[in-house]
């Protein structure tokens, strides 16, 4: 084995001090109209399209240090996950909350990117054309749109 150093490394955050942080991330997916009244009344096939993203998105956030090789494990205090529903889009917010060394807007991204992949994965039979393709379907935007650092 080799003693040079990969300078892969996860930050030490051991003498930092514990405060609340949070951070919200928000994204959306771009879907047919005629598959958001689909969603809205409740006809699609595998279910409750929203409720499912959300426990998807609740999931990720629980996640994130097995997703990402470097985050730290974090005691998350609250997860909250809403979504906006227009005429040929569904956005997400995910905001995160936790009592630690370390920001949590890397779980606040990964609980928003996995509620529209579940939003996605749901609704797909309902957004392919004749091809099998997915023309107008897109997830964009996801950003963190706020991140605080408490006492």
């Amino acid at each position: 084995m080799s003693s040079e150093k990969s300078g892969i490394k996860m930050v030490d955050v051991g003498e930092k001090p514990d405060v609340q942080r949070t951070a919200t991330a928000r994204g959306e997916i771009k879907l047919r109209p005629s598959t958001i009244e689909r969603i809205k009344g409740g006809e699609v096939k595998k279910g409750d399209v929203l409720s499912a993203a959300q426990l998807a998105a609740i999931m990720a956030v629980k996640k994130t240090p097995e997703l990402i090789t470097l985050c730290h494990p974090i005691p998350i205090t609250s997860i909250d996950v809403d979504f906006e529903i227009e005429k040929d889009k569904i956005t997400c917010y995910c905001s995160v909350c936790a009592h630690y060394k370390t920001g949590v807007e890397m779980e606040a991204l990964c609980g928003t990117a996995n509620a529209l992949l579940t939003i996605w994965d749901m609704v797909k039979y309902l957004e392919k054309d004749e091809r099998g393709q997915y023309p107008t379907t897109r997830i964009e935007g996801i950003e963190v749109v706020e991140k605080v650092k408490g006492e």
